[in-house]
């Protein structure tokens, strides 16, 4: 049973939240503090966090900001009445996996929960002949996309899920220049530009953790374009 932390203040929300993830065989624990909420994700291995902006003690923003200092690979789905691109924006910057705009209806968020949860999961190892299958390399750099892993220069690399799910994309189009658009649709499931700089957040992040100790850098910019990773 997988099980989820629901932060969230507002009782007849969470009410909702609960009942409908029960009936679908998920295990819930919720705080309705972020205080609260930021102590049991830190000690607790939660499958997944849903978590609001507008919390007493902490707010969400805050409460990701820690849990991230820890836990890197939790998804994490922002929940919140605020729902301008600035604050979808924001919620992606703070280390946040997707953002749901209150009011939301049940059949969304367990989608996006069910999706989440697909792509960080692990089952058993493939057999040693389909191994191959799953790794992909680039210069010095390998990502093995079955144990979620990533080595460059015998170092081992810690990303988040959206992390990953964007060197995922660059890897699998390497020498491809990727637009900002293209990224948006692929790894947020936008597919409309929201005026913002996520994109480029992101990819700064790549580069501090996959470039900044090499010589070699292979994230770059293409002036007008967008990115493209290439040896």
């Amino acid at each position: 049973m997988k099980k989820i932390l629901l932060v969230e203040d507002e009782a007849h929300v969470v009410s909702f939240i609960k009942k409908g993830l029960y009936e679908e065989g998920f295990e819930v624990t919720v705080a309705f503090d972020g205080k609260t909420g930021l102590n049991l994700a830190l000690e607790n291995n939660f499958d997944l966090i849903v978590l609001d902006i507008m919390l007493p003690e902490l707010n969400g923003y805050e409460v990701c900001k820690e849990i991230r200092k820890k836990d890197l690979s939790v998804p994490i789905i922002f929940l919140s009445a605020l729902g301008t691109a600035e604050n979808i924006v924001m919620g992606l910057e703070h280390r946040g996996d997707d953002y749901i705009v209150k009011p939301f209806k049940f059949i969304e968020l367990l989608a996006r929960i069910r999706n989440l949860l697909r792509r960080t999961e692990n089952t058993s190892l493939p057999k040693p002949d389909a191994q191959d299958d799953f790794i992909y390399k680039i210069d010095d750099l390998v990502v093995n996309d079955y144990t979620k892993s990533i080595v460059r220069n015998s170092q081992e690399i810690s990303l988040t899920t959206t992390e990953y799910r964007l060197l995922l994309f660059f890897i699998k189009n390497k020498e491809r220049v990727l637009s900002r658009l293209d990224i948006l649709d692929e790894v947020w499931g936008v597919n409309h530009d929201l005026g913002t700089n996520v994109v480029d957040v992101y990819v700064n992040y790549l580069r501090k953790k996959i470039d900044a100790k090499s010589e070699n850098k292979l994230m770059q910019t293409i002036i007008g374009m967008g990115y493209v990773l290439k040896a």
